[in-house]
């Protein structure tokens, strides 16, 4: 466990596009993590994100559909490069299921994205799958491209992810850049 001194501080936004509610369950264990460390995290739904103001850091995911973030996860990553000054950020995305995964190349391209946000690292992680919470079109997309059923995601990596912002942002808060002599 670490020492008050250790930890970060940080004031951090968790948020995924999820339409199904894997995706958000991501993004709350994140926020979890991030807890861990001293951080004060929020979690929001990106339609309920109308400013990054006193944001440090933002942890940015979005559910893969036909190899797109959901559309209210693009609108909060064009919110987030917009923003001044720009709080660090990352991102994920929650999408490739089954084992192999499916898809098995070009998940998700998000490289428009992490330009944009100019975001320190960008996560894929396995999807989840329950058949009776899709839509006639999402259930045809499955069948297309033969995506089983079930629950994919890995919370070890997941965790170990988060664990890796947060000491990211320690080593951040230990040396600072912006002192001048």
């Amino acid at each position: 466990m670490l020492s008050t001194t250790d930890r970060t501080g940080s004031r951090i936004l968790v948020s995924a596009g999820s339409r199904h509610g894997a995706t958000l369950e991501i993004a709350e264990q994140i926020a979890a993590v991030l807890r861990e460390w001293g951080n004060e995290v929020d979690v929001a739904d990106p339609d309920q994100v109308t400013s990054l103001d006193g944001y440090d850091v933002v942890v940015l995911g979005s559910a893969v559909y036909a190899g797109h973030w959901v559309e209210n996860a693009r609108r909060l990553a064009d919110l987030v490069a917009e923003s001044k000054p720009r709080p660090e950020t990352w991102l994920f995305s929650s999408g490739p299921v089954g084992d192999p995964p499916v898809p098995t190349e070009h998940a998700v391209d998000v490289s428009d994205i992490l330009h944009a946000t100019e975001a320190r690292d960008h996560r894929l992680f396995g999807g989840k799958i329950d058949k009776s919470k899709l839509s006639f079109g999402e259930k045809a997309i499955l069948i297309a491209v033969r995506a089983p059923e079930g629950d994919y995601r890995d919370w070890d990596e997941i965790t170990a992810w988060s664990k890796d912002i947060a000491e990211r942002l320690v080593g951040a808060m230990s040396h600072p850049t912006s002192l001048v002599p």
